[in-house]
Protein backbone atom coordinates (compact mmCIF):
# COMPACT_ATOMS: atom_id res chain seq x y z
CA UNK A 1 0.00 0.00 0.00
CA UNK A 2 1.06 3.59 -1.02
CA UNK A 3 1.78 5.77 1.83
CA UNK A 4 1.75 9.62 1.52
CA UNK A 5 2.81 12.34 4.22
CA UNK A 6 0.31 14.91 3.68
CA UNK A 7 0.40 17.89 6.21
CA UNK A 8 -3.94 18.84 6.56
CA UNK A 9 -6.04 21.12 8.87
CA UNK A 10 -9.51 20.55 10.30
CA UNK A 11 -11.94 23.00 12.19
CA UNK A 12 -14.16 21.46 14.68
CA UNK A 13 -17.55 23.33 14.10
CA UNK A 14 -19.83 24.24 17.39
CA UNK A 15 -23.40 25.44 17.04
CA UNK A 16 -24.81 27.37 20.05
CA UNK A 17 -26.24 23.90 21.60
CA UNK A 18 -22.55 22.87 21.65
CA UNK A 19 -23.74 20.21 18.58
CA UNK A 20 -20.23 19.35 16.40
CA UNK A 21 -20.05 19.54 12.72
CA UNK A 22 -19.11 15.93 10.84
CA UNK A 23 -19.04 15.04 7.55
CA UNK A 24 -19.63 11.53 6.27
CA UNK A 25 -17.58 10.28 3.31
CA UNK A 26 -17.39 7.01 1.41
CA UNK A 27 -14.30 5.93 0.31
CA UNK A 28 -14.91 5.13 -3.47
CA UNK A 29 -11.90 2.51 -3.55
CA UNK A 30 -13.35 0.41 -0.27
CA UNK A 31 -16.81 1.91 0.33
CA UNK A 32 -16.09 2.45 4.40
CA UNK A 33 -17.10 5.24 5.94
CA UNK A 34 -15.77 7.59 8.03
CA UNK A 35 -17.27 10.45 9.87
CA UNK A 36 -14.91 13.59 10.88
CA UNK A 37 -14.29 17.34 10.98
CA UNK A 38 -14.50 19.55 7.75
CA UNK A 39 -10.80 20.17 6.08
CA UNK A 40 -8.12 19.08 4.03
CA UNK A 41 -4.63 19.23 2.87
CA UNK A 42 -2.59 21.99 3.37
CA UNK A 43 -1.39 23.61 0.02
CA UNK A 44 2.43 24.96 -0.77
CA UNK A 45 2.28 28.35 0.70
CA UNK A 46 -0.40 28.12 3.38
CA UNK A 47 -0.35 28.11 7.21
CA UNK A 48 -2.39 25.56 8.89
CA UNK A 49 -4.95 28.47 9.61
CA UNK A 50 -5.32 29.42 6.30
CA UNK A 51 -5.67 25.94 5.13
CA UNK A 52 -8.11 25.32 7.63
CA UNK A 53 -10.77 28.33 6.65
CA UNK A 54 -10.44 27.59 3.21
CA UNK A 55 -11.34 24.06 3.43
CA UNK A 56 -14.35 24.94 6.33
CA UNK A 57 -15.52 27.39 2.96
CA UNK A 58 -15.23 24.80 0.49
CA UNK A 59 -16.42 22.19 2.13
CA UNK A 60 -19.10 23.48 4.09
CA UNK A 61 -19.78 27.10 3.28
CA UNK A 62 -19.74 28.35 6.62
CA UNK A 63 -17.84 31.76 7.36
CA UNK A 64 -14.52 31.16 7.69
CA UNK A 65 -13.90 34.12 10.18
CA UNK A 66 -15.19 31.64 13.24
CA UNK A 67 -12.34 29.66 13.48
CA UNK A 68 -10.05 30.52 15.75
CA UNK A 69 -6.26 30.99 15.75
CA UNK A 70 -5.37 28.76 18.60
CA UNK A 71 -4.50 24.78 17.38
CA UNK A 72 -3.98 21.21 18.33
CA UNK A 73 -1.35 19.33 16.30
CA UNK A 74 -2.51 15.38 15.83
CA UNK A 75 -0.53 12.62 14.05
CA UNK A 76 -3.44 11.39 11.96
CA UNK A 77 -2.70 7.75 10.02
CA UNK A 78 -5.80 7.15 7.94
CA UNK A 79 -6.56 4.48 5.05
CA UNK A 80 -7.96 6.33 1.46
CA UNK A 81 -8.84 5.39 -2.04
CA UNK A 82 -6.12 2.74 -1.45
CA UNK A 83 -4.02 4.71 -0.04
CA UNK A 84 -2.10 5.19 3.70
CA UNK A 85 -2.20 8.78 4.40
CA UNK A 86 0.17 10.00 7.64
CA UNK A 87 1.02 13.26 8.80
CA UNK A 88 0.45 16.07 11.67
CA UNK A 89 -3.50 17.28 11.06
CA UNK A 90 -3.95 20.76 13.10
CA UNK A 91 -7.44 20.98 14.68
CA UNK A 92 -9.10 24.53 15.27
CA UNK A 93 -11.67 25.44 16.54
CA UNK A 94 -15.05 27.66 15.07
CA UNK A 95 -18.14 28.73 16.77
CA UNK A 96 -21.73 29.86 15.84
CA UNK A 97 -24.76 31.65 17.57
CA UNK A 98 -27.16 29.82 15.60
CA UNK A 99 -28.68 26.01 15.96
CA UNK A 100 -27.44 23.38 13.11
CA UNK A 101 -25.85 26.32 10.68
CA UNK A 102 -26.89 25.37 7.16
CA UNK A 103 -23.78 23.86 5.37
CA UNK A 104 -24.08 23.79 1.31
CA UNK A 105 -21.00 21.99 -0.65
CA UNK A 106 -20.62 24.10 -3.46
CA UNK A 107 -17.16 24.33 -2.79
CA UNK A 108 -16.81 20.65 -3.15
CA UNK A 109 -14.03 19.27 -6.22
CA UNK A 110 -16.24 17.08 -7.97
CA UNK A 111 -13.82 14.00 -6.83
CA UNK A 112 -15.14 15.05 -3.28
CA UNK A 113 -19.08 15.69 -4.20
CA UNK A 114 -18.92 12.26 -5.09
CA UNK A 115 -17.48 10.79 -1.69
CA UNK A 116 -19.37 12.93 0.82
CA UNK A 117 -22.27 11.37 1.22
CA UNK A 118 -23.72 13.39 4.27
CA UNK A 119 -23.06 16.10 6.91
CA UNK A 120 -25.15 15.84 11.11
CA UNK A 121 -24.95 18.63 13.73
CA UNK A 122 -24.18 15.63 16.73
CA UNK A 123 -24.29 15.53 20.31
CA UNK A 124 -21.33 14.63 22.01
CA UNK A 125 -23.62 11.89 23.66
CA UNK A 126 -24.22 10.56 19.84
CA UNK A 127 -20.54 10.20 18.92
CA UNK A 128 -20.63 6.78 20.94
CA UNK A 129 -23.55 5.19 18.48
CA UNK A 130 -22.80 6.29 15.17
CA UNK A 131 -22.34 3.11 12.98
CA UNK A 132 -19.45 4.38 11.34
CA UNK A 133 -15.73 5.13 11.91
CA UNK A 134 -15.24 8.70 13.72
CA UNK A 135 -11.73 10.00 12.86
CA UNK A 136 -9.62 11.51 14.98
CA UNK A 137 -10.27 8.17 17.93
CA UNK A 138 -10.09 10.63 20.57
CA UNK A 139 -12.15 13.43 19.00
CA UNK A 140 -13.42 15.11 22.66
CA UNK A 141 -10.07 15.27 23.86
CA UNK A 142 -8.92 17.58 21.32
CA UNK A 143 -12.42 19.20 21.66
CA UNK A 144 -11.56 19.74 25.08
CA UNK A 145 -8.04 21.04 24.69
CA UNK A 146 -9.23 24.07 22.32
CA UNK A 147 -12.61 24.48 24.06
CA UNK A 148 -11.67 23.72 27.86
CA UNK A 149 -15.63 25.95 28.70
CA UNK A 150 -17.26 22.83 26.35
CA UNK A 151 -19.99 21.49 28.81
CA UNK A 152 -19.44 17.85 27.11
CA UNK A 153 -15.36 17.66 27.55
CA UNK A 154 -15.84 16.89 31.32
CA UNK A 155 -17.64 13.54 31.32
CA UNK A 156 -15.94 10.58 30.22
CA UNK A 157 -15.87 9.71 26.33
CA UNK A 158 -18.28 7.85 24.46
Amino acid sequence: MKTTYRPAARVLCLDSAHRLLLLRWRDPVDGARLWEPPGGGVEPGETPLVAARRELAEETGLDPAAVLDRSVPIRRDVRWKGERHIGTESFFVAHYAEERPSVVRTGLLPEERSTLETHAWIAWAELGVLRDRVEPPRLLAVLGTLAPDCPWCAGPQP
